[in-house]
């Protein structure tokens, strides 16, 4: 693939980190990786835990170090966890705020979880936005191989921290979390929009809308 990168700058060289990061297939870790890999910084992925019970990718995903999450069960709090140790260890952590591949139907960034933001506000790590387009057609959701032609340009684009810092000190209610987690997102939604040269969405895709709940 070609690539287009910029904001390599924004990326601290050291200590913890949140890499807040659009999701639109399942190339774009490995690919995300290689533009954090050439800035300096090594990422920690958060990945399904039926990642890990697949020969060969299983094998590679753990020699990556990733954490695995398990999805709908109590245990998924286990993974912050792991995720708020390593990040106060110095690690760089790679993570999807939406949980999955956007469902927007023109791939812009869904409402994200609340995850990212407390693990935010509980380490006190910058939050850094970063956007990415290209990937979606490279290898498209619901495909397995990907489509080498016409050759892709995966753009990234990395902003500054986003700034929480109205949220320090107050206690991690649900909508604190909610309103830090909607100012997270709305800095990944700027910068793709910057990328795409469109403008976005005013409200985000909520997948919990569209399944009218």
């Amino acid at each position: 693939m070609r690539h287009r990168w910029g904001g390599g700058e924004n990326l601290p060289r050291t200590g913890g980190v949140i890499l807040a990061v659009n999701h639109l297939s399942w190339s774009d870790p490995v690919l995300l990786s290689h533009y954090l890999y050439n800035n300096g910084r090594w990422p920690t992925i958060l990945a399904k835990a039926g990642l890990f019970r697949i020969p060969v990718l299983g094998h590679a995903i753990a020699q990556w170090q990733a954490i695995p999450v398990e999805r709908g069960s109590t245990e998924a709090t286990q993974s912050l966890k792991t995720a708020e140790e390593r990040l106060r260890n110095g690690a760089a952590i790679l993570f999807y705020p939406e949980g999955t591949i956007t469902r927007d139907p023109a791939k812009w960034p869904m409402a994200g979880k609340t995850g990212v933001a407390r693990l935010a506000l509980a380490t006190g790590v910058p939050v850094i936005p970063i956007a990415h387009w290209g990937a979606q057609d490279f290898l498209p959701y619901g495909e397995t191989k990907p489509r080498l032609f016409p050759r892709t340009t995966f753009h990234v684009l990395a902003g500054p921290p986003v700034d929480l810092s109205k949220y320090a000190g107050k206690p991690m209610r649900a909508s604190v979390l909610r309103e830090a987690t909607a100012d997270i997102m709305a800095a990944i939604t700027d910068l793709l929009a910057q990328i795409r040269d469109e403008k976005a969405p005013e409200t985000p895709y909520d997948p919990r809308d569209a399944a009218g709940r």
